[in-house]
């Protein structure tokens, strides 16, 4: 309990000292620093995805901030993640002969409480700043982060355990949830979405690129001071994370809005948005109608797609072609689900009216994704395994259709299956014809097997039938049969 504590004021630390020293460089203070303490506590429960309220407006009219940096994000995770995985590591405790370890459960549960307990105080003291966090929004963001941020270190700490269903699951769905399509489903809906994201870094970069004299001239023209451009540049830093997710929404075709009636797309730029100057803002594409760069960003879904269907193939010869269409499409669903998340995450409001929305619309995101990724990903993965199911080339080189791929893994896979047939060793004087393929068309004698101790264990496998490499002469003649004797000792 005293760690999750611990983790919520090692947070709090860091950003009271960020805005501090912000603060103390600042020429022009508007506050005391009892005012800049506060703004910390507001910005610890914005990296939480609480809503904050602005009053200080010119219209009078109190404005939300609910837009929150995804950077910042991981500040509280990572705190909350190692406080979790100290707290299970730390409660194996030796007494005599015998350890003690807490459940699972307990450890969880006390890092939680302990992390709420200094996130309730930060909200109230919040209260009495320029930009108090809404109680509402705070009531059910900070518990969430803090119980998904737990969870994944007392899970990393245990060693990452799968763990048994609760009793009330139905057996079919605990059957159905173990099979090994639907880690294969999570790696290549995971794989699309860093594709996307990928590709919205890319687009981001290539536009500040392009709008280099724009997004110059709008930094320098902010503020004079460099405390003022360090804070601007910590802020768009922190936000680069968001414009990654815009970008890819942009590539995938909903785009993003920028404020009520103008909205972002390849298709073109509609609306007139009234932004604010920022860094990241004077890179938006122009405004109209889109043209051949803008619709060129297409290629990035269509990358994504290809990785989802490429990661969905199994390796495994038993899997049918069904079973690999279903799997990318399971693959193409988390795609879209990961990518909705992202986009809700990344967007929020600015302001009450005009700027009251702002950033990509999630469920247009994650439907982008999911008909694109799905529409390439199932003929891509079934195109992939009917190649890795090919039979092998003949008239080829030796070592090559020896160590080829496709002809490899038929090789093990009939090893595998006929190794499961294991026969007792017979009486002596019982003949065992023991069938091996012959490998070239030429005369096969019958050569006895020096005889063997009766103890040990003869292994026949039947059923392996595997095309070996044709050479000139064998190197022993083939058997055809075997007689196992009992062994007698030789005559004096």
């Amino acid at each position: 309990m005293v760690g999750g504590a611990v983790a919520a004021g090692l947070g709090l630390g860091f950003l009271a000292v960020l805005v501090i020293v912000l603060w103390i460089s600042s020429p022009y203070p508007d506050s005391g620093p009892g005012g800049a303490l506060h703004l910390a506590a507001g910005l610890w429960l914005l990296a939480h995805g609480t809503e904050l309220v602005r009053y200080e407006t010119l219209s009078g009219v109190p404005a939300p901030v609910g837009l929150t940096p995804l950077l910042l994000v991981a500040l509280p995770v990572l705190l909350m993640r190692r406080a979790a995985r100290l707290g299970s590591a730390s409660d194996e405790e030796e007494e005599g002969e015998e350890v003690v370890v807490l459940p699972a459960s307990a450890v969880f549960s006390a890092v939680v409480c302990g992390y709420l307990a200094v996130g309730a105080l930060a909200t109230a003291y919040a209260a009495g700043g320029p930009m108090p966090a809404d109680p509402l929004s705070a009531a059910w963001h900070v518990p969430l982060v803090a119980v998904l941020a737990a969870a994944g270190g007392v899970w990393a700490a245990r060693g990452r355990p799968l763990g048994s269903f609760p009793s009330w699951v139905p057996g079919g769905v605990r059957r159905a949830v173990t099979r090994p399509r639907y880690a294969l489903a999570l790696r290549a809906g995971v794989g699309g979405a860093l594709v996307l994201l990928g590709g919205g870094v890319l687009l981001v970069g290539a536009s500040l690129a392009w709008h280099g004299a724009e997004v110059q001239g709008t930094f320098l023209a902010l503020t004079g001071v460099w405390s003022g451009r360090f804070a601007v540049l910590l802020l768009a830093v922190a936000l680069i994370p968001n414009a990654m997710v815009w970008g890819a929404a942009y590539a995938l075709g909903p785009g993003f809005a920028l404020g009520v009636g103008a909205t972002a797309t390849p298709l073109g730029f509609e609306g007139a948005p009234s932004l604010p100057r920022f860094p990241l803002l004077a890179a938006l594409p122009a405004e109209g109608t889109g043209n051949l760069l803008t619709w060129a960003v297409a290629g990035v879904p269509v990358v994504a797609g290809l990785a989802v269907g490429w990661f969905a193939v199994r390796r495994a010869r038993e899997v049918r072609y069904g079973e690999t269409a279903l799997t990318a499409a399971l693959g193409a669903l988390v795609c879209g689900l990961v990518m909705a998340g992202l986009a809700a995450a990344s967007s929020g409001p600015l302001g009450s009216r005009a700027l009251a929305d702002f950033g990509p619309v999630w469920w247009a995101v994650g439907a982008a994704a999911f008909v694109w990724t799905l529409v390439l990903a199932v003929p891509v993965a079934v195109g992939v395994h009917a190649w890795r199911m090919r039979p092998a080339v003949s008239g080829g080189p030796v070592e090559d259709g020896w160590h080829d791929s496709g002809v490899r893994e038929i090789r093990w896979e009939a090893l595998r299956r006929a190794a499961a047939e294991v026969a007792a060793v017979p009486d002596a004087g019982e003949v065992v014809p023991v069938p091996v393929p012959v490998p070239v068309p030429v005369p096969v004698p019958v050569v006895p097997v020096p005889p063997v101790r009766p103890q040990r264990a003869l292994t026949i496998v039947r059923g392996i039938s595997v095309d070996l490499p044709v050479v000139a002469q064998p190197l022993a003649p083939p058997v055809v049969g075997a007689r196992v004797l009992a062994r007698r000792k030789p005559p004096a």
